[in-house]
């Protein structure tokens, strides 16, 4: 019975730690006391943490199938001991390349000749 609950709080301690890890603004602390805007930072953070699982876990399945594409044996003892919480990859404040600093956009053009406007009723 303890093996089995120290594997589930290590379950949730994993899980805790990865989503703490994809909290970026202001070291993850809530600063607003405004309990809705507390609940819409954790529901947010957990949307977050719940897309990249999902991402990891489609990545995982297509490395075990090119696995099993190559020969390999997978038990499902080595499955199980995968973890989606992979976070190694995630750049959390992205890459940015420089190299097209130097391209020219093209002029803007404030006009909207392809719109016609006049079926608009903008006085609603």
């Amino acid at each position: 019975m303890r093996a089995w609950i120290t594997a589930a709080t290590n379950k949730v301690e994993s899980y805790n730690g990865f989503s703490q890890r994809l909290r970026f603004g202001n070291n993850g602390v809530l600063a607003d006391n405004d309990p809705v805007e507390q609940e819409k930072l954790i529901k947010l953070n957990t949307l977050l943490a719940n897309l990249v699982i999902f991402h990891n876990a489609l990545d995982i399945a297509d490395i075990v199938r090119d696995l099993v594409a190559e020969g390999w044996t997978i038990t499902a003892e080595e499955l199980a001991a995968l973890s989606p919480y992979l976070r190694a990859h995630i750049s959390r404040f992205g890459a940015y390349a420089t190299d097209v600093l130097g391209i020219e956009p093209e002029a803007f053009d404030p006009a909207l000749d392809e719109i016609d406007f006049t079926v608009l009723d903008l006085a609603a």
